[in-house]
């Protein structure tokens, strides 16, 4: 029997929607394709996703040169009910902290 550790687990507390938005916020100037492999997804999928997030006014996107540049929309507020009344930024500033082991 494999132990926790070297077990993949089955799900997640995240959506694939939530893990691209906070990779976002990190880095607003950050490449789909760099999300895509922080985030394990493919990059037709982020890019799908972050239409999504564009559509749906939780984020913005405008030209940098040849780059795109992301901005996380202020006040934007969790879509479901049982999260109503709460703004999306405070899980992305709890998130978009740096995970590396020398900040802890």
């Amino acid at each position: 029997m494999a132990s926790s550790s070297e077990r993949r687990p089955s799900w997640t507390f995240l959506t694939n929607h939530a893990r691209v938005l906070v990779a976002i916020s990190r880095d607003p100037g950050v490449r789909l394709r760099d999300v895509a492999v922080t985030c394990g997804l493919t990059e037709r999928t982020v890019q799908a996703i972050v239409a999504d997030l564009e559509a749906d006014g939780y984020l913005s996107r405008s030209r940098d040169g040849r780059r795109n540049r992301y901005e996380i929309a202020e006040g934007a507020m969790f879509r479901h009910p049982a999260e109503a009344g709460h703004e999306v930024a405070g899980l992305l500033s709890l998130l978009a902290e740096d995970p590396s082991p020398a900040r802890r």
